[in-house]
């Protein structure tokens, strides 16, 4: 007789959220900042649902704010800044990812990313302005993030030929059987461990973000 697997009990808000980067910083004066990429990891066996809410949603547009991501697997999240002004400079805004499952509405997870507004990017303002987010950790009122249409990308010259192959085999260490399963036909050298995958998925976000930018 095959073993059914056992679902582990999931805890409302102690599910661990895996989201790169953590920071957004957005340069004024560099327009290639000013749309960047959160990539969601979903490193577990079931589906999750995730939702993204902002503390200024009126300052930011989110190509897919709201979603699914299917078991070991990501997705990529993109995030443009539309109010370029001095005013806003220095101003600290957060946003919140919350994950659960697809059956349910409670939230198992959330992950705060803490984005800012900067003139330039000068090295040494840089370094003050990461210091002063550490220190930031007062609390914040969230609100949900409305949805818009994908946007229409200029076509470039592409990624190279490496960082394509480094993604398909990012993509199959993430669809090859996980350490334990017992009725997959693949063998057993094959299987990854969790912390494997969710290393390959660490990196597919990286060459995920290096596409979107060429």
């Amino acid at each position: 007789m095959q073993q059914q697997k056992r679902q582990p009990e999931l805890v409302e808000g102690n599910l661990p959220v895996f989201v790169f980067p953590t920071e957004l910083i957005f340069y004024a004066d560099d327009q290639s900042t000013h749309k960047q990429v959160l990539t969601l990891y979903n490193p577990y066996e079931f589906a999750l649902k995730f939702k993204v809410l902002c503390t200024t949603p009126n300052k930011y547009v989110v190509v897919d704010a709201a979603g699914a991501v299917k078991p070991q697997c990501c997705v990529d999240i993109v995030i443009r800044h539309r109010d370029i002004r001095p005013c806003h400079y220095g101003v600290i805004d957060k946003f919140r990812l919350q994950v659960s499952e697809q059956s349910q509405r409670k939230a198992l997870g959330r992950k705060e990313v803490i984005a800012m507004l900067l003139p330039t990017a000068k090295e040494q303002q840089k370094e003050e302005e990461e210091k002063r987010i550490k220190e930031h950790l007062t609390e914040s009122v969230f609100f949900e993030q409305t949805l818009c249409q994908p946007e229409h990308r200029i076509a470039s010259s592409g990624p190279s030929l490496l960082t394509v192959f480094l993604g398909i085999v990012c993509i199959a260490a993430l669809m090859l059987p996980t350490l334990g399963e017992v009725d997959s036909l693949v063998p057993l050298y094959l299987h990854l461990s969790v912390n494997q995958k969710l290393v390959a998925a660490y990196v597919l976000g990286l060459i995920t973000m290096v596409i979107l930018r060429t």
